[in-house]
């Protein structure tokens, strides 16, 4: 038998200077580290899976992350003092979060997560930009006096994945993951639908990879006993359409009004490599679409993500 699973640290890196034409606008900078766990027992988590009800006899794999993290969005001209108020304000939100994992038949993915942290100068999204600007010896910007005023923050989520695969012969195969989902909560509220297509070998190991909300949202989910042969990898596509009722980065405070949009569209590529279950690595390119009235052109923005196990 394998030895027992000890988890996996996984590190996501976006910036909107990752891609091509790289800009400093938007959404600009997200981090986030985080902790998937082993296989956990398969009791005591039933009433949060929807799934466990339909069949009681599947078979289930279940295991829990713990995340923090921080997003930072600016407008699109950061030299303005003070900013155009018809672009997005300046933003950043801090959080830490729980998530639950149950795998199905080792075919579908339900995940519930909940994030809590702060919005406002307590998220310290200046204080990041500034040193990271100073380190490549770049300008800061003098504007972030009128980011959004601290605010607690709190979003639940839950998405479901289907993974449907085909064998092509030689080792490779190509597979399809539709999710449906969304998230509640005074930072976000949405309901999103979106699909990701795949080719390559070892692709039962995971659900795609992960990635940092709002963007496509993926997961660090990843099974060591699906892994056959010593290297993985795969190249993807997909596509999210996103209905927003609640997007406090673009609608402002709480207790303040503005325009919000309506929805939102992702595309995003890449391609994932992993070595056995020591490290796996992603590269991402995404594309969204216009977030507000006014804004000139879609967002892009690339990042990687380094997953390694523990000893």
């Amino acid at each position: 038998m394998p030895p027992a699973d000890s988890g996996r640290i996984t590190i996501i890196e976006e910036n909107d200077a990752l891609a091509p034409k790289p800009t400093d606008r938007w959404y600009t900078q997200g981090l986030q580290l985080s902790y998937l766990s082993g296989p956990i027992g398969p009791t005591g988590f039933d009433w949060l899976f929807p799934s466990t009800f339909t069949d009681p006899s599947a078979t289930r794999t279940r295991r829990f992350e713990i995340m923090v993290g921080q997003n930072i969005f600016t407008p699109a001209n950061t030299k303005l003092v003070p900013p155009d108020p018809r672009d997005r304000p300046y933003a950043g939100w801090l959080y830490a979060g729980l998530g639950w994992y149950q795998e199905t038949n080792r075919s579908s993915l339900d995940h519930l997560e909940l994030q809590l942290g702060v919005i406002g100068p307590a998220a310290l999204a200046k204080e990041m930009q500034t040193s990271f600007h100073d380190l490549l010896g770049q300008n800061s910007s003098q504007a972030w006096g009128f980011q959004l005023k601290n605010e607690p923050g709190i979003v639940v989520s839950y998405d479901h994945r289907w993974r449907l695969g085909m064998p092509v012969g030689g080792g490779f195969g190509f597979d399809v993951i539709p999710e449906i989902g969304g998230s509640v909560g005074n930072v976000y509220t949405y309901g999103e639908a979106g699909v990701v297509f795949r080719f390559g070998s070892n692709l039962n190991a995971d659900y795609g990879p992960a990635r940092i909300r709002p963007a496509l949202s993926g997961t660090p989910w990843f099974d060591r006993t699906q892994l056959e042969g010593p290297i993985g990898w795969y190249l993807f596509g997909g596509v999210q359409g996103r209905t927003v009722a609640r997007n406090i980065f673009l609608d402002g405070s709480t207790f303040s009004s503005s325009p919000h949009v309506i929805k939102q569209v992702f595309v995003s590529a890449g391609a994932s490599l992993f070595w056995l279950d020591w490290a796996k690595l992603d590269f991402v390119l995404t594309w969204r679409s216009k977030e507000f009235v006014g804004q000139p052109e879609s967002s892009r923005f690339g990042g990687f993500n380094l997953s390694f196990k523990l000893p």
